[in-house]
């Protein structure tokens, strides 16, 4: 058969929960468009019920996650980066569509986004080295303090930047040991529910990353309130949506980053900040013990 006869394959997008490919509790989907307006694909219209069944993910997956050491965290964000590199011309075409780009500058955003997840695998030993470590003290003790993530965080992902903010908000929460539910872009969901196909090949447990696609205010208010979610990151919220999501959190004292602002620049180097935002400190002391009459201690 020729190709002129030949049906195209249309693809279908689906969530990505616990490891798998659900659609929609609901059944519902909505469309979504390129910039000028034309059809690219039906996406899944997430529920409060499919953020319940995300939280009830991550946490199920969260013990195993934060106990793996960090090196192998490393491995695992390294093999997305591999991944997605093999993977790239599919993405090339998904953000240039999302984004309104040239295909030059759409993969010029992928080769940024497989660069950011290897740079966060480059941190997952290193941020105890620089947020943590021994306290002087007044006293004949030990005092440590360690960095340990914080469990699930409620991620909403950038508006505009459909694949490298949406990788730079994700990669330092799972980089740390936390897991997370992620409200992709309403406008731009394709890449996002495309990752989580790369994710489910990357070594990646299952319900460490959870991707929702819909209408980021109806998802968010469950997260937010959810009493087995501890942190949530506001990036993809518009002013008065963070604000009455910051009420909704303080009921059980989420951690919350706030929004930035819409269009910030997702090329500039992230710092460390993302990564520190979502760990707990744990301090221990111990006392040093005396040897000998002199007072000697060790």
């Amino acid at each position: 058969m020729s190709d002129q006869n030949r049906l195209g394959v249309f693809k279908t997008y689906k969530l990505y929960v616990g490891g798998k490919f659900p659609r929609s509790e609901s059944g519902r989907v909505y469309e979504v468009t390129d910039s000028k307006g034309q059809w690219l694909a039906n996406a899944p219209q997430s529920s409060r019920k499919d953020a319940r069944d995300a939280v009830v993910a991550a946490r199920k997956a969260f013990g195993g996650w934060s106990g793996a050491t960090a090196y192998n965290r490393g491995q695992v964000l390294y093999r997305v980066a591999e991944m997605l590199e093999g993977r790239k011309d599919q993405f090339v075409r998904e953000v240039a569509a999302s984004e309104g780009l040239s295909k030059s500058k759409a993969a010029a955003v992928v080769d940024a986004a497989i660069d950011r997840w290897v740079w966060y695998a480059g941190w997952t030993d290193k941020i105890g080295q620089i947020s943590g470590g021994a306290n002087p003290v007044a006293g004949p003790f030990f005092n440590l303090s360690t960095p340990e993530p914080t469990g699930v965080v409620a991620v909403l992902a950038p508006r505009k930047s459909s694949l490298l903010g949406l990788v730079s908000v994700i990669a330092p929460v799972i980089a740390t040991g936390n897991t997370a539910v992620v409200v992709a872009s309403a406008d731009a969901p394709l890449p996002a529910l495309s990752l989580g196909e790369v994710l489910a090949t990357s070594d990646v447990p299952g319900g460490v990353v959870n991707i929702l696609s819909g209408v980021t205010a109806e998802l968010a208010a469950p997260l937010a309130a959810h009493q087995d979610v501890n942190a949530i990151d506001l990036t993809g919220a518009d002013p008065a949506l963070a604000k009455e999501l910051e009420i909704a959190a303080a009921d059980n004292l989420k951690r919350v980053l706030r929004p930035g602002p819409v269009d910030a620049d997702w090329t500039a180097s992230p710092g460390t900040h993302r990564l520190t935002a979502f760990l707990e400190t744990k301090t221990v002391w111990h006392p040093t013990g005396a040897l000998g009459a002199a007072g000697s201690s060790y």
